[in-house]
């Protein structure tokens, strides 16, 4: 028997950027510095934070992240020219591990209809790439895009020709998810056998999941030699998305046996990790979702819960804790105190800070009176609540009274506090008692949104069971979400509505702070 390490394998995570590209996932600058502080404590090798010359927003996120995060390397995309290049740079300089990615597209379809370039035109563009970006720093990742339906002879030119001119990375993109297992086993095996500098980069492969294939196709990459994995948390990314980073990890730590490798991902935040850019993001989670869905641990039928109670192995390949889940839930009471609700959310895969602890453990209280038994998803709902608020209340919630019959106009008594003041609005108007509740907010705040969409889902089963509120609300243009948690839905709506709006102060706060202050020049960089 072999006694051999096992091979390490380099996630590279993509959320920030492929993930992001999904239609209506744009996340805002705060949001998108916690879910990059946390793939940092989740373990990923490489954070692709963003593509610095699409936007000022963009490259201000790649700019922030590379400022604040440790732990990981981070990445900026760009393609083969100039402006690309020189912009990631300036974004990317302040991290102390840095990446360049570019990329440019080598199929035949590509080149004829998209780029209209010859194929020596091609390469002496991605050499020129690489280059210029290796003049900047020495971990260069070049990705010819589309490169599953490149000819097999023109792609090995690239790649040789690209790591000769300093790329230390070559990712092999299925970029319209079109490739099967076998046909990218063969083509990493080819280009392993064919070009005689591949020893010199690490190759990865980048797979898009349009005929679901992309984390099989991933796999496929890894047993043919593959040293990286590009994915993203949920698997979201652009049209159907991409390799699931948790459904890719947990094969390979599950089924060491067969591909003998290794990451450096702390799988126990894989939930917690998912959850928050479920929230963050607006994309839910569906039920059945493999590693990370609410049913991957969960038995029905009599069959399995005999076996089950006989042993776990009969029915599960992984333990839910390893992941990030509780195997049971837990039952709470309002007897419980502090360090009961923190050891269980530590359980659970959350670490709270004291003031964390104390905002969840107050909401904790409250709804332990309401209910006899609180069990694992009301402590999730709870700690999420409090993790995924990105700013400083300004309205915070004192209590509110509705009235509402069928036939008549509801009323809504709201009492807010702003500061060290409390204001109360009584308003009548509405179609019932929700949407007089949104009156009352706006009424109170001084701010009107429009709202675009409004989910409630049950946390937990019972009649008694948290009603989780997730919205999102439109002013002047841009999008906010806001999260809300209580077994009152009226609450739950009024959480998430205040949730939002504080998003909205938090903005306006900021744009007055910064119109009163001398703006630096764009491109300068603190430090």
């Amino acid at each position: 028997m072999s006694t051999a390490e096992p091979r390490s394998i380099r996630i590279f995570d993509t959320t920030l950027r492929d993930g992001e590209q999904s239609p209506g996932a744009s996340m805002n600058l705060v949001e998108k510095l916690e879910v990059a502080q946390a793939l940092a404590d989740l373990g990923v090798d490489v954070i692709e934070a963003g593509f610095p010359i699409a936007s000022p927003g963009d490259f201000e996120a790649v700019r922030q992240i590379a400022q604040t995060v440790r732990g990981a390397t981070i990445c900026g995309l760009a393609r083969c020219n100039d402006k690309d290049i020189d912009r990631a740079w300036e974004a990317l300089k302040p991290a102390l591990q840095v990446r360049i990615h570019v990329f440019l597209a080598t199929s035949a379809i590509h080149r004829e209809f998209k780029l209209r370039m010859t194929p020596d035109e091609i390469v002496e563009r991605a050499v020129a790439g690489v280059r210029r970006a290796a003049a900047y720093c020495d971990d260069i990742e070049f990705s010819p895009e589309d490169a599953c339906r490149t000819e097999h002879d023109f792609l090995c030119r690239v790649v040789e020709a690209t790591i000769d001119a300093g790329a230390t990375t070559i990712n092999i993109p299925d970029t319209v998810g079109y490739a099967t297992p076998s046909e990218v086993y063969d083509r990493i095996t080819m280009l392993r056998n064919r070009v005689p500098n591949i020893d010199r980069a690490v190759l990865s492969i980048h797979c898009h999941d349009d005929l679901g294939l992309a984390t099989a196709n991933s796999l496929a990459a890894v047993s043919a030699g593959a040293g990286q994995i590009e994915c993203t948390i949920n698997g979201i990314g652009e049209r159907a998305g991409n390799a699931a980073l948790e459904e890719v990890v947990m094969a390979m730590k599950t089924r060491s046996d067969y591909f003998d490798c290794q990451t450096r991902i702390d799988t126990r935040r894989l939930v917690p990790t998912s959850r928050l850019v479920s929230k963050t993001t607006g994309l839910s989670v569906q039920r059945n979702k493999s590693i990370v869905g609410r049913n991957a641990f969960a038995h029905e039928a009599g069959i399995h819960q005999d076996g089950m109670l006989k042993d776990r192995s009969t029915y599960e390949i992984m333990s839910p804790a390893d992941v990030g889940f509780s195997k049971t839930d837990l039952v709470l009471g309002k007897h419980s105190g502090r360090a009961a609700l923190a050891d269980r959310a530590r359980a659970l895969g959350y670490t709270l800070t004291a003031d964390q602890l104390q905002q969840v453990f107050e909401r904790f209280k409250e709804l332990a009176d309401r209910k006899k038994e609180l069990y694992d998803g009301d402590i999730i709902a709870l700690v999420q609540q409090q993790m995924t608020t990105t700013v400083d209340p300004e309205w915070t919630l004192v209590d509110y009274e509705v009235i509402s019959a069928s036939g008549k106009t509801p009323h809504v008594r709201l009492t807010l506090r702003h500061g060290d003041q409390e204001r109360t609005e009584t308003v009548e108007q509405g179609d019932g008692a929700i949407d007089a509740a949104f009156w009352a907010v706006e009424k109170i705040t001084g701010i009107e949104v429009v709202c675009k969409d409004y989910q409630v889902r049950s946390a937990t089963l019972g009649r008694d069971a948290i009603g989780e509120v997730k919205l999102e609300v439109e002013h002047r243009g841009r999008i906010y979400r806001g999260n809300g948690a209580s077994t009152d839905t009226v609450e739950s709506t009024i959480l998430a509505m205040l949730g939002a709006i504080n998003r909205i102060a938090a903005e306006q706060t900021m744009a007055e702070r910064n119109a009163g202050e001398t703006a630096p020049a764009a491109g300068t960089v603190a430090g």
